[in-house]
């Protein structure tokens, strides 16, 4: 999974999380829901990529396309942006095989 974002809030965020606080929220939320079943978690600044071809394109289009960030992807599908929904990311997360845990 791979969040996208940057140390500013887009401008249509305002009163939302950063990317950072996003990518520290959903890391707990996902290793509450999904124990002993790890998930891989990258934080990507898209005004900061790193080299990797795929990455920097995408960075670029969420630049470039004015995309709500933070922006989450999982096997490149984008499952979440701006304010993302826990629901949505467990249910693609189950489709790859993960196992909820239920709270009571």
């Amino acid at each position: 999974m791979i969040i996208y974002g940057a140390e500013i809030i887009c401008a249509s965020c305002v009163n939302l999380p950063s990317s950072k606080d996003t990518y520290e929220w959903l890391g707990a939320a996902v290793a509450r829901k999904f124990p002993n079943q790890p998930v891989n978690i990258r934080l990507v600044d898209i005004f900061n990529p790193p080299e990797e071809e795929e990455i920097k394109n995408f960075a670029q289009r969420v630049v470039e396309e004015d995309m709500f960030y933070p922006v989450i992807t999982l096997e490149g599908q984008v499952v979440g942006e701006g304010n993302p929904r826990l629901k949505t990311i467990y249910t693609e997360l189950e489709k790859y095989g993960y196992k909820a845990v239920e709270s009571f």
